[in-house]
């Protein structure tokens, strides 16, 4: 089979498709490729025989070129029998994939034809099955034969970048041939075929900054020394072209934008070698009063950097800090304030140095500058400054108001110096107890002061400027008030001396101490018996070197009985100036005292505390021990026959036992030979009174009885009120309450004995089958006709009854 070759060419490209054409499209379907055995079909009514095919009718594969424009239909190629004798009677079929729509036979001669351009991308190849028939039998000249038809690939897909634009970075002061990027396109067209899909790559925009590699599309650097600071962004256009980037191949192109990263290649720098700074002598310690900065082109923390002062006089005065966010330099006074009238100006010399340092670019360095601060103080109105920082005087109480206690001064620090003016500040203090003079400074009393009252005062002291009142300081004054002996010494003596009564002469019987409100330093205390006084012939005062006087015996064996309290006036005077002195009056109590003469708190025998046996209480009282023993026999044989007479009274009040004979005693075992009375005994003990014992007269149960046909009735359920409530009642407490109640009668039964609580239920539908209270009532005559309503249970009891439902009426006998 060959295409004709009166297909017309209308183009170069057209004519290198036809060439295609002819090489492979003739003499293909006699290709030495043979088909299957299996795609010979026979027709219907044959027998299942081998036959072998003619070699004339195996068919192999088509070539039919893509995206065909010519003005007539693309011929595929031609089919041909060995039994055509070109006469039309054999006639083909074509059966397949777009068998009829694409593609069409002529019957007669066996010529195919495509009708529509096909794309390659879309499909790359169709099926199809070929038969050759008698035209007037219809009989099967040839088997039906299967072939392919390709599509044949033409370049008509230009590379693609399905990701695009891109965009890279890479460091400024990168090397020659360090990596960016790498792009990658894409080619529809048939990669095994020509060069239709061979890609190669090529930069047009973006030189001679950036290569790239015409095979695998990375991209490099192409220029050293890119500085991110002269230029960041750099916009790169990569190019793929297929057909290996000859003539007449298709392209598509990408951008790429490459951005330069920053390193530390760039070392700060004060935008001026010389500042200046005005500075008010007012400013305050550790406060902020200015700022500096340098700049530094890099970015992040390449930029980073820490401020320094480097000379000492500038670093005694003043502190710098780094503030990171803002890449400031904060100023700050260190220690002593500002003042003018001393120093007007201070110099700092301030240094700015990065922290992040990149040792590749050490040779670009130093990575540091310096600047010079000029410091300008200003004058500032200031207040006034005391000559101290607090004052500390004294004056002695009881001066008379207006004593003067001592000066503060305080001055103007500015070159004006303006006058001051002094006041106190009332608005702490209670009670006004100082003064000052307006214009010298002068503290005054106000009133007379008492140590002992209040020993120290604090004030605060203000001055401010005459010019300027607004301008005010402030100073603490600490006023100490010295004693003077204006307070006599006194024996503070609260509890009673005790004296033993077996006593010695000349034994001490107790050490006092003397108080007094004024200062210790107003000298010892003296101690003596008043003179006016006869000489006390009991005790006497030995002065001891500790500022204490001892009570000493004059004689021995005290009575208590003859007298018990004896009192001692004891003179006491200070050492101060002017002495003085009070008298008094100590009790001392006579007592009988423990074995071993005290309980004493201390070893030493002067600080011992005596206390008193209670048969010395006794005999105060002018009894003697046999007495006391006597009076307490008879209170023993009082209260003896008063238990004795109880204990009468109680066994007469109680019951007979009920044991009727000693051999029936078992233990605690109570034999009771009475018979119970039934359900009457139930009716002694209300269970809903147990519940509800302040209820119990209205919530009993009462019986109804009626007469007549109706029956009788025991009201209960719902008619009574006790019930009601009695899933709410505390049943338990009731209970205990009763259980102690029963304990506590001595006349009732033993405490053993055994008491049942109990009730009948209510509700039911057929009332009570108890036969109490039958005899106050006659039941009512029952007729037989009341139980044939109840059967079969009515059937049932006539039975048991021995009588028969046909009998009219009967009487039910209890």
């Amino acid at each position: 089979m060959r295409i004709p070759a009166t297909t017309a060419c209308l183009c170069p490209l057209l004519i290198c498709l036809c060439f295609v054409q002819r090489s492979y499209g003739t003499s293909q379907p006699r290709s030495n490729v043979r088909a299957p055995r299996n795609q010979t079909k026979h027709l219907e009514g044959e027998k299942d025989v081998h036959h072998r095919p003619k070699r004339g009718w195996i068919w192999n594969q088509f070539f039919v070129l893509e995206e065909h424009i010519g003005p007539e239909i693309q011929h595929v190629g031609k089919l041909h029998s060995n039994s055509d004798k070109g006469d039309g009677s054999v006639r083909y079929l074509l059966s397949g994939e777009e068998a009829g729509t694409i593609f069409v036979i002529d019957e007669v001669t066996g010529d195919i034809h495509a009708t529509k351009s096909l794309d390659r991308e879309k499909k790359g190849q169709y099926v199809l099955h070929a038969q050759a028939i008698d035209r007037y039998t219809n009989r099967s000249l040839e088997p039906e034969s299967e072939f392919i038809i390709k599509v044949q690939d033409v370049n008509d897909n230009a590379p693609k970048f399905p990701d695009g634009p891109f965009a890279a970075a890479v460091p400024e002061m990168a090397d020659v041939g360090t990596s960016v990027f790498q792009v990658t396109a894409t080619d529809a067209d048939d990669p095994t075929y020509g060069n239709s899909a061979k890609i190669v790559y090529s930069i047009l925009q973006g030189q001679p900054y950036f290569s790239v590699d015409p095979k695998t599309g990375v991209i490099r650097t192409a220029l050293s020394n890119m500085d991110r600071e002269a230029r960041e962004r750099y916009p790169v256009v990569v190019q793929a072209k297929d057909m290996a980037g000859s003539v007449g191949g298709l392209s598509g192109s990408t951008t790429i934008n490459v951005t330069l990263t920053d390193v530390n290649d760039n070392p700060p720098k004060f935008p001026q070698k010389n500042y200046q700074l005005y500075v008010p002598e007012s400013a305050q310690i550790g406060k902020a009063v200015g700022k500096i900065k340098a700049t530094d082109e890099d970015l992040g923390v390449n930029a980073e950097m820490r401020y320094s002062i480097t000379n000492a006089e500038g670093k005694a005065m003043f502190s710098i800090t780094t503030d990171t966010d803002q890449k400031e330099g904060i100023i700050s006074l260190r220690r002593q304030p500002l003042n003018y009238e001393k120093r007007k100006v201070h110099m700092l010399h301030i240094e700015g140095v990065n922290t992040h340092l990149d040792s590749r670019f050490s040779h670009l360095g130093p990575f540091k500058d310096t600047t010079t601060l000029r410091i300008i103080i200003g004058d500032v109105d200031e207040p006034p400054v005391f000559s101290m920082d607090y004052y500390i005087m004294d004056v002695y109480e009881n001066s008379p108001v207006g004593t003067e206690v001592g000066t503060v001064t305080a001055q103007d620090p500015d070159s004006t110096k303006s006058p001051i003016r002094y006041f106190v500040d009332h608005s702490e203090e209670e009670q006004v107890y100082f003064t000052i003079s307006v214009n010298n400074g002068v503290i005054k009393t106000t009133r007379s002061l008492d140590r002992e009252d209040v020993a120290w005062h604090n004030i605060t002291v203000m001055a401010s400027e005459v010019d300027n009142p607004s301008h005010v300081s402030h100073v603490p004054v600490t006023i100490q008030v010295l004693d003077v002996n204006d307070n006599a010494p006194y024996i503070a003596r609260d509890d009673e001396i005790i004296v033993c009564e077996s006593s010695r002469a000349g034994q001490v019987i107790q050490t006092v101490r003397p108080s007094d409100m004024d200062n210790f330093a107003n000298g010892r205390f003296s101690f003596a018996l008043p003179s006016d006084l006869p000489v006390n012939p009991n005790f006497t005062l030995k002065a001891n070197e500790d500022n204490t006087a001892s009570i000493v015996a004059r004689r021995r064996q005290f009575s208590q009985a003859e007298q018990d309290l004896y009192q001692l006036p004891v003179v006491v005077r200070d050492g101060g100036e002017p002495v003085l002195s009070s008298t008094s009056t100590l009790t001392l109590r006579v007592c009988v005292c423990q074995r071993g003469g005290s309980s004493s708190s201390s070893s030493s025998s002067s600080n011992r505390v005596r206390t008193c046996q209670v048969p010395a209480f006794l005999s105060t009282a002018g009894l003697s021990t046999g007495a006391f023993i006597a009076i307490l026999l008879c209170i023993i044989i009082l209260l003896a026959i008063v238990v004795l007479f109880v204990l009468l009274r109680s066994k007469k009040g109680k019951k007979e036992p009920l044991i009727i004979s000693e051999e029936d005693i078992r233990e605690n075992v109570v034999t009771y030979d009475d018979e119970g009375g039934g359900e009457e005994d139930t009716e002694a003990f209300d269970i809903a009174a147990l519940r509800n014992p302040a209820g119990a007269e209205q919530r009993r149960l009462r019986r109804e009885v009626r007469s007549g046909e109706e029956g009788w009735l025991v009201a209960c359920g719902p008619q009574s009120p006790s019930l009601v409530l009695l899933d709410t009642e505390d049943m338990h407490h009731v209970i205990r309450q009763r259980v102690v109640d029963a304990d506590k009668d001595t006349s009732g039964p033993p405490y053993d004995s055994l008491q049942t609580y109990a009730y009948e239920g209510c509700g039911s539908p057929t009332g009570s089958v108890s036969s109490l209270g039958l005899a106050q009532v006659l039941p009512p005559e029952l007729s037989y006709r009341d139980l044939e309503d109840w059967e079969p249970e009515g059937h049932m009891q006539a039975r048991l009854f021995g009588t028969e439902l046909s009998e009219t009426e009967q009487t039910i006998t209890p």
